[in-house]
């Protein structure tokens, strides 16, 4: 639709100041809005799709009719502006700031330590804040269900949950209070622990004190009659009527035109296919369809009230009438509790729900089982439409013609004798799409145990929502008992059939779950039988189902106090919160794209490869070169330096020239004047290609074709051949680990700004070595890297995943900048992001171990292959850290392994959190508890065994001493009340059928810092300034990690002053050149060594002032020595450890040290569902004195609950021709609040010290991670007890990760042995298996 037409102006209220916009463009989103229109950057974009929640605000609506004000949360990111007539938004800026003052839930986040790279922190203050704004005091289960749709990578949730805790009402127990040893685990108050943070020093909550609601929207909607809005943008139209008949008659001339209320079903579309509707009819002012009716049998629910009404409705009901008539209310009420987030639930409307027909939906099965009804309107007048199977017509359709339109639904009462019931699974326990969903009902006769009427629907077993007919009929009139329960399983496995290759895969699993729903569901039914007294015999207890437990409880932090004699003024070793911590609650600190754009800047989308294998035969750029906006299309051809990136004699196109070799290679860049220009001219590029044979997508498919990255890798010690030869058993095992993307919260981003002259660029980037990113655009157009300056402020996240492929975008947005003359910005969506950068190495490892009848291992041989994609990025380094890691924590004296880089046409992986270490680490525990399986041993005795213990030397002859090993595994054992615990989940598996209780204790040893001894350096410049302000500049870079906060506590020790006087801008390679990238846990180490020798050297230059003025102050010391003319800037140097490993000879020092850690895990699964909830976690870990403990502690939680992710949740999804399914957060799941033990206790080991690193620190970003493997073999554990009730005994195979689907099935209940497996082969797989 043309701009020319005129339209309405949108007028509403963001942060009390009043908007007016004149051209309001229906395809504005409120996120794009905000941040570009109005600069209010604290509203984060973290995948525009509704589910990461970053975008969380808060809207505020005036109800006329009830003259009420409501509140709710909501993603700006899936907010048309043109939705807002009339509405007032509060954003993060809105509700406070480090200017004026901050509010109670940004300050008890921040000092909560609930902030680590902070992308994430807007939106949790926003869901929190709008909680508060409706609750002001909530309860715990109020908390976490307003935090469910948020999502964070760093923190692991824990010290979030705890901030807002103290908002509760139910805070008075010690505990509660900044998370100490509280009085129900022994601790006494008279010996008080030190604490991370201290609950009375926070602002009170002062609900008074809030933005008021604009009077002047008051008065609108009170006094306007409500008018008809039309907006008209560049290519679509948006239409607001008032009444239904004119909403009617505009539906019955654009009957294509879709109804929009909350946009959470056409936004994305819109957004992620590139649908283009040229009229949207917004009927949200259409107060017919919000009308609730009650009637004797029961009420007819408006279609546009929001899911979030419809439940806050029938929790009243349910309150209001009996049990019996409430039966279908209470099991929406559970289903609404299931479906999405809170911040969709407050938009999604009830009719769109319906009309949307997704076969996975959670409401439309139970609403047909409930035999609801529809009332929908056209010109031809209204009629009643039942939900029933006839309903449901094919995928996303109804039997509803296109100019109708649903007014209400009906949702009856239920009568004296029926039951209704939901149940669903998702791969993540909350604000997940369902894999399967159903609704069931069933209906007897007073006093009778014969069926008079069943209902069975499914979601997600279909095209469509499906009813099992066949299996109620075979029910029907019939008494419920084991006879008929049991046909009718057989029936309904014959009804429900999946084909092998069904879209969304899980054929097995989605059909057991079908099986498992009803034999729960039969599982009800007798238990509601026997309390009506229809039926007397009592069950075996150990048969019942309950629901798994949810409520998080406040952990333990247990740090080691700091001397009574140290400084006050000393910050070193107490938990100082992060430095950035208010800035990023308050939505002030900048990221990449939160700076301000440059005049004429423009806006780079990529353009990747379709296919896996194939030669470019052409680029036809003609059509998007005549978009509106486009001003240029990028190619290799206007590379003017090197076109390809050299890496370990390999070469990696940075764009594409004449042959793609994966899905999602990047082929060109198109240059526009918007982000949405950008897009859409990148959509119109053409590739033409010509296929390659035989694409390789697996690791087998590769070994088959020996496609490798050399050098291939081997290291053994002893004679393993020898020693299996000798031992009482030998056995063979293999495992397989899934990929795991690195779902930074911030994707890449950089702005690429040409100075102008000498061919001098800026270069803003999102990296974690900015000085390969300096050297890659240097090389790219070839210039001199001293015209090439890169900054660094924050990043988002990042885990590995913002080093090489960081290089090479920036390289191309750096092209583009030198071709246009212009500044240029890159900032990739989620799904691109996900598509091109790569993700963790999947890996398949075998392995044969030799053992005594005493359980020690004598000989061990592992082989490793990791599915590298196709090129080499750092994948041979990852696959030399794996051999290197190869005992973990045990001595074995015959010990062999081999690994390879398998060279596929998947994105090339890299590195990530670990470097290969916890796909190493897992192989070898499996073992471990393999051999512990075989001699039918628990696997903690095993592991004890073969520990390491006393001065020890490792398979490549390095040197080191076990002790704090075996004290972090003592003391985790005692922490953990292991034995007594492992007893009573022994018995809990023994009165439990249906769910199982699993424990594992997992030790670690992971060594710290660089094998490639240069890589281990690092530099600081340090400056005085004549107020006595210091300025603090290093190699690191800050990623969440803290290294800005430690840095300035090592600069205030060393200068002694207080951490106020010390600033820490960015880092550039201006500032601080040839700097290493931030990884391997080791930036502290080797950055804090050189801020050290910075500040000793300016310390020591100060030293004749101190002397003739040893009072001071400092400022008048610095103002003396500058009119001494005494230097004031120094620069520090660390040479780090010179380190090396010798492949060849198969030895070396290739670590400083070794951090080391135990952790042990208790999680409850659901063997029917595959559902579960890790009950609790302790964590002991060995990091020497910390710098700062509540950094630290942050560290371990968020590496835990990444490895909790890796091992139990993150799936990569591709597909037979290598396209990645899972681009975003609806498709790939990382943990969220509802995955954090429920009981979640860190403790530091004290009385640790480390002479290698800073102030006898030790790294401690990464080795946790694997730590989060205990809740695998906790799963692993679980379902073996409930594998044993089967007969089943002895090694089994469980590869990671053990999702709900691969627990259920390797549960191996009757049940799920009845669903058929289709051979591997005789199908096409929906997904590859990598």
């Amino acid at each position: 639709m043309s701009t020319s037409q005129p339209g309405d102006i949108l007028c509403f209220f963001i942060n009390g100041k009043k908007v007016t916009e004149q051209h309001a463009d229906p395809e504005t989103m409120l996120l794009s809005f905000l941040r570009e229109k109005m600069r209010l950057t604290g509203t984060k974009s973290g995948c525009g799709g509704g589910g990461c929640g970053a975008c969380t605000v808060m809207v505020s609506r005036y109800q006329p009719a009830t003259k009420t004000i409501i509140h709710f949360s909501a993603n700006a990111c899936l907010l048309p502006i043109c939705q807002l007539h009339g509405a007032a938004v509060t954003t993060v800026e809105g509700i406070g700031s480090t200017k004026t003052r901050i509010h109670p839930v940004q300050e008890r986040i921040a000092k909560a330590h609930g902030s680590q790279c902070g992308f994430c922190t807007p939106g949790m203050v926003m869901a929190m804040y709008t909680l508060l704004r409706n609750k002001p005091q909530p309860n715990m289960e109020d908390i976490q269900e307003a935090l469910a749709g948020n999502l964070c990578r760093c923190t692991g949730y824990r010290p979030i949950v705890d901030g807002c805790r103290t908002f509760c009402e139910e805070t008075n127990c010690c505990k509660a209070n900044g998370s100490g040893n509280g009085c129900l685990n022994g601790g006494s108050h008279t010996d008080e622990p030190e604490r991370l943070f201290d609950k009375d020093e926070f602002v009170q909550l002062d609900p008074t004190q809030e933005l008021i609601f604009p009077p002047e929207l008051l008065l609108m909607a009170e006094r306007e009659t409500p008018q008809t809005l039309s907006f008209h943008g560049e290519r679509m139209s948006w239409i607001s009527p008032v009444s239904l008949q004119e909403l009617v008659q505009l539906k019955t001339r654009n009957p294509k035109a879709p109804l929009v209320m909350g946009n959470t079903n056409i936004g994305p579309d819109i957004k992620f296919k590139g649908v283009l509707h040229p009229l949207i009819i917004s009927p949200f002012r259409v107060k017919e369809l919000f009308g609730v009716t009650h009637t004797p049998k029961g009420v007819w629910v408006g279609a546009g009230c929001s899911l979030a009404e419809v439940r806050s409705l029938m929790e009243k009901l349910a309150a209001q009438f009996p049990q019996e008539k409430t039966e279908l209310f209470r099991a929406l009420i559970q289903q609404l509790g299931n479906l999405g987030s809170v911040q969709i639930r407050n938009v999604a409307s009830l009719g769109g729900q319906i009309i949307s027909a997704y076969p996975n939906s959670d409401l439309n099965p139970v609403l047909a089982a409930g035999k609801c009804k529809v009332s929908v309107i056209s010109e031809g007048g209204r009629r009643e439409v039942p939900l029933d199977q006839d309903f449901f017509v094919g995928f996303c359709k109804t039997v509803l013609k296109p100019e109708e339109i649903i007014v209400s639904v009906f949702i009856p009462f239920t009568r004296k004798g029926e039951l209704v019931r939901v149940f669903r699974q998702a791969p993540r326990k909350e604000t997940s799409f369902a894999t399967v969903t159903s609704g069931m009902r069933v209906f007897f006769c007073e006093g009778s145990r014969v069926v008079q009427d069943v209902s069975v629907y499914y979601g997600g077993m279909g095209a469509t929502t499906v009813s099992a007919a066949k299996t109620c009929a075979a029910i029907v009139s019939r008494p419920w008992d084991d006879e008929t329960l049991s046909r009718a399983y057989d029936v309904l496995l014959d009804e429900l059939v999946l084909p092998p290759s069904a879209p969304g895969g899980k054929v097995e699993f989605r059909r057991s779950l079908t099986l498992s729903f009803l034999f729960k569901f039969n599982l009800e039914v007798l238990q509601k039988l026997r309390e009506t007294k229809v039926i007397t015999d009592e069950p075996p207890a150990r048969m019942k189902i309950q629901p798994l437990p949810r409520e998080i409880q406040p952990g333990l932090q247990e740090f080691q106090h700091v001397s009574s004699d140290q400084s006050e003024q000393d910050p070193v070793g107490r938990p100082i919160m992060h430095r950035s911590a208010l800035s990023q609650a308050t939505g002030e600190a900048v990221y990449c794209d939160d700076m301000p754009p440059i005049d004429g800047e423009l806006f780079l989308s990529l353009v990747t490869s379709a296919r896996a294998h194939a030669k470019i035969t052409g680029i036809d750029a003609s059509e998007a070169l005549k978009l509106p906006g486009v001003v240029d299309v990028i190619t290799a051809k206007d590379i003017p330096g090197k076109k390809v990136r050299a890496s370990f004699g390999y070469d990696e196109d940075v764009l594409a020239q004449s042959e793609v070799s994966c899905v999602g290679q990047m082929v060109c860049a198109v240059v526009a004047d918007t982000r949405e220009h950008a897009k859409r001219g990148a959509y119109a590029v053409k590739i033409s290609y010509e296929d390659l044979p035989d694409p390789i997508f697996t690791i087998e498919e590769a070994v088959e074709k020996a496609s490798y990255f050399e050098p291939r890798r081997k290291i053994w010690r002893g004679d393993v051949t020898e020693a299996f030869k000798t031992v009482d058993h030998v056995h063979e095992g293999r495992i397989k680990l899934g990929g795991q993307e690195h779902f930074y919260m911030e994707t890449q981003s950089m702005l690429a700004i040409p100075v102008g002259e000498e061919t001098e660029f800026n270069l803003y980037v999102s990296t974690q070595w900015p000085t390969l990113t300096q050297d890659a655009v240097a090389e790219t157009l070839g210039i001199p890297a001293n015209r090439v300056t890169c900054h660094v402020k924050r990043m988002g996240g990042a885990f590995g995943g913002k080093v090489t492929k960081t290089s090479i975008l920036a390289s191309i947005t750096a092209v583009a900048a030198w071709k246009t003359n212009r500044a240029v910005r890159c900032v990739l969506e989620r799904g691109d992001d996900m598509l091109i950068t790569g993700a963790r190495h999947p890996v398949q490892a075998t392995y044969k171990v030799g053992f005594m009848n005493d359980g020690r291992i004598l000989a061990a041989d592992f082989e490793y292959f990791t599915n590298a994609g196709n090129t080499i990025d750092e994948s041979v380094l990852v696959a030399e850290k794996i051999l290197l890691h190869l005992d973990n924590a045990y001595d074995i004296p015959n010990l062999r392994g081999r690994s390879a880089a398998c060279r596929t046409h998947l994105p090339s992986n890299t590195a990530f959190r670990g470097f290969g270490v916890p796909q190493s680490l897992l192989v070898v525990e499996n073992m471990v508890n393999d051999v512990a399986m075989k001699l039918g041993r628990p696997a903690h005795q095993i592991r004890e065994i073969n520990m390491y213990r006393g001065p020890s030397v490792t398979h490549y002859n390095f040197a080191f001493s076990a002790e704090n090993l075996l004290r972090c595994w003592d003391e985790c054992k005692a922490k953990a009340e292991f034995d007594a615990r492992r007893r009573a989940a022994d018995h809990f598996n023994q009165q439990n059928r249906w769910r199982k209780r699993g424990m594992s204790i997992i030790p670690i040893k992971y060594g710290i810092a660089f094998a490639e001894s240069f890589l281990n350096q690092a530099a600081a410049l340090v400056h005085i300034y004549k107020d006595g302000s210091v300025l603090v500049t290093h190699g690191g870079t800050e990623m969440g990690q803290g290294i800005h906060t430690k840095m300035q506590q090592v600069a205030s020790r060393e200068l002694n002053i207080p951490p106020s006087k010390i600033y820490i801008s960015e880092t550039s390679t201006n500032t601080v050149p040839n700097t290493c990238p931030s990884a391997a846990s080791f930036g502290t180490d080797a950055n804090g060594m050189a801020v050290q020798n910075a500040c000793q050297i300016l310390h020591q230059r100060l030293k004749p002032i101190r002397e003739k003025n040893p009072k001071g102050p400092w400022e008048k010391w610095i103002n003396d020595a500058f009119f001494e003319k005494i230097s004031l800037s120094a620069t520090g140097f660390y040479r780090g450890h010179d380190l090396y490993m010798d492949w060849e000879k198969m030895e070396g020092q290739p670590y400083a040290y070794y951090t080391f850690g135990a952790c042990c895990s208790e999680v409850e699964l659901d063997c029917l569902s595959g559902d579960y909830r890790t009950l609790r976690t302790d964590l002991v870990v060995d990091i020497g004195r910390s710098v700062n403990p509540s950094v630290d502690i942050g560290q371990i939680e968020g590496a835990f609950i990444q490895g909790l992710g890796l091992y139990t949740m993150e799936e990569l999804k591709f597909s037979p021709s290598g396209l990645l399914y899972t681009r975003g957060p609806s498709q790939y799941k990382i943990p969220a609040v509802c995955d954090v033990p429920l009981h979640f206790n860190i403790y530091l080991l004290p009385d640790s010290h480390n002479p290698h690193a800073i102030y006898s620190s030790k790294g401690i970003g990464e080795p946790t991670l694997f730590l989060g493997s205990s809740v695998f073999f906790a799963i692993k554990d679980a379902v073996a007890a409930a594998r044993s009730e089967s007969g089943l005994v002895g090694p089994f195979t469980l590869n990671s990760p053990a999702t709900p689907e691969k627990a259920c099935l390797a549960c191996a209940l009757p049940l799920t042995q009845k669903v058929p497996v289709s051979k591997p082969g005789s199908f096409k797989p929906w997904a590859l298996d990598i």
